[in-house]
């Protein structure tokens, strides 16, 4: 009997993933507004909206520190 296929998408090679994931609780309030500054920014999904803006603030108020 032949082996069944797996459902979803197939593992991506060595190197290719995101990398870790951080877990982040937040009420259904700051969700909605999450998604909605996403939605109207450039972005293409709350997660990349998310990285970018937690990263943009970062480096914002890391760099303003270092100077």
């Amino acid at each position: 009997m032949a082996k069944a296929k797996k459902m979803g998408r197939p593992k991506l090679p060595k190197g290719h993933a995101k990398g870790v994931i951080v877990p982040v609780r937040v009420n259904p309030e700051d969700r909605k507004l999450f998604e909605k500054a996403a939605k109207a920014s450039d972005h293409k999904t709350l997660s990349g909206w998310i990285r970018h803006t937690l990263k943009k603030a970062a480096q914002d108020n890391w760099c303003s520190t270092l100077e």
